[in-house]
């Protein structure tokens, strides 16, 4: 999907204003995260036989370990979920609160939510959109549908078409994606705009399929298409509650367009994303030009004859014959017949220039100056590095506000789905909490420490060390709790043993 050219066509066709310029921007975010950036990568250079030859950069494709990085540290599978509402939790989350369980469990949510927090980093917005399958819908609005089923779609930026903003926040959407149907590739564009009926407003989800043709040219064709059998053209929800959620990296954007969405954590560090390719490219080439080689003069080559009568000359040793040159030397007093050539590697200087490199890329994406530690062949991470580290926790306590925001807005129109729609008896007011991994702060053991000294102090109930270091149910929790204090006899002392 050529995504500037159809949103040329739909601005003509629907009269919108949607600015495509930002999306090229995006497509480059996506080309340097694969890697592939051709302008860059791809080396010509004039050879012996006087063509130009192009050959590939040897490259280390940091933009995505980046966003591989962000995405484990800012949503893992340490991160869960606290709904208040038992009925509510035990719908969303499963049976006493498993996060692999309930409807986050059946749409496999975390680790597609994972890929794409990745996704987003990568372009600079990633959008969650609710959809519902099986729904009822009778006069144009939505009906009770008991046997409908939830669904989700993870979607980056370029797949984003902002339609309204107020006060910072999206508030209507359409959304372009890729999909394959019968065989044959369509783009599906599902519209989300607010509007009013009956004095209430609400939401109206619009589905469209489109086939193109010629999209790599300026006479892109788009043409509408049927829908699939039991999806309906147009719906309202009913509710105000949106069926999607936005977010972006919290890094201010310094690009004037793209209004609504974000821009990528490496926006920033395409030069440091060079300097590495650079460095390591240069480190490749030393390695594969630094092979030993013999010189040597003619006067050492076998001569023969073949049956054809085409004379020929072999190097002294057939087999490693690719160590062996013609110096052109035919004067045995200037040099020897034959010496050896044994280039530099240049590891220390390449290395140092890799790492260096390394420094300033991670410095850029927030990482800290240490992130990528290379030491005695061991990859050291920021743990290591009390300052590094700091800087780190400080940028994934920013990123994690605009994710915290989007899981709840999607969280409630999941349980507002589930209610309404589902007949499901849930809350979708119910108190919900995020619980983000800080792992990355201090380790286990740093950790386990501290839990136990807030347990003996009272801070938290002694039970709760139990279900997290221990793996206990909260039941099972409570009574070795009970039992450790009936054998001290005080109530009071607790075996903490590993």
């Amino acid at each position: 999907m050529n995504i500037t050219q159809f949103i040329k066509y739909l601005n003509k066709a629907k009269g919108w204003g949607i600015q495509g310029a930002y999306y090229t921007h995006i497509d480059e975010w996506r080309r340097w995260w694969q890697g592939d950036y051709p302008a860059f990568h791809t080396i010509k250079a004039v050879g012996l036989d006087g063509n130009i030859h192009a050959r590939q950069m040897y490259r280390m494709r940091m933009p995505k370990k980046a966003c591989e990085d962000w995405a484990s540290l800012l949503l893992n599978d340490k991160t869960t979920v606290t709904v208040a509402d038992m009925a509510s939790s035990t719908w969303l989350l499963g049976e006493d609160g498993r996060q692999t369980g309930g409807q986050l469990g059946q749409l496999d949510f975390w680790s597609s939510a994972n890929a794409l927090v990745e996704l987003a980093f990568r372009s600079g917005t990633g959008a969650f959109v609710l959809s519902v399958e099986g729904l009822q819908v009778q006069g144009g609005a939505a009906l009770p549908s008991p046997d409908a089923r939830l669904c989700l779609d993870y979607l980056p930026a370029e797949c984003i078409l902002p339609l309204t903003i107020r006060h910072g926040k999206v508030q209507e959407v359409a959304f372009a994606s890729e999909v394959t149907l019968g065989g044959k590739s369509c783009i599906y564009l599902q519209t989300h705009q607010l509007v009013r009926v009956d004095g209430v407003d609400q939401y109206k989800i619009s589905n469209e399929f489109f086939t193109s043709e010629h999209e790599e040219t300026e006479n892109a064709e788009y043409q509408p298409t049927d829908l699939p059998a039991g999806m309906a053209a147009s719906f309202t929800t009913g509710s105000m509650t949106p069926w999607f959620s936005l977010f972006s990296p919290n890094v201010l954007k310094n690009i004037p367009a793209g209004p609504g969405l974000g821009m990528s954590v490496f926006a920033e560090a395409i030069d440091q994303v060079k300097q590495c390719d650079l460095a390591f490219d240069n480190y490749c080439r030393d390695l594969y030009l630094g092979g030993k080689k013999v010189f040597y003069s003619k006067n050492l080559l076998k001569s023969y004859v073949d049956k054809n009568g085409v004379a020929h000359q072999e190097a002294p040793d057939e087999i490693r014959q690719q160590l062996f040159f013609d110096t052109g030397n035919s004067d045995p007093d200037s040099k020897p017949e034959w010496y050896e050539y044994n280039p530099d590697l240049r590891v220390e200087d390449n290395s140092r220039a890799v790492q260096d490199a390394l420094d300033y890329f991670s410095f850029k994406v927030g990482l800290g100056t240490h992130h990528y530690q290379f030491s005695s062949g061991a990859v050291k991470t920021a743990t290591e590095y009390v300052g590094d580290r700091q800087d780190m926790v400080q940028h994934a306590n920013r990123h994690q506000i605009p994710i915290e925001a989007a899981l709840l807005q999607l969280f409630r129109a999941m349980l507002w789905a589930g209610k309404h729609l589902l007949g499901v008896p849930v809350d979708p007011d119910t108190a919900i909490t995020i619980n983000f991994d800080d792992s990355y702060i201090s380790d286990s053991e740093t950790r386990r420490q501290r839990d136990k000294e807030d347990a003996l102090d009272g801070f938290i109930p002694r039970y709760w060390y139990n279900m997290e270091w221990r793996g206990m149910s909260e039941a099972e929790a409570r009574q070795a709790v009970q039992e450790a204090a009936n054998e001290s006899g005080a109530g009071d002392a607790l075996n903490f043993g590993g």
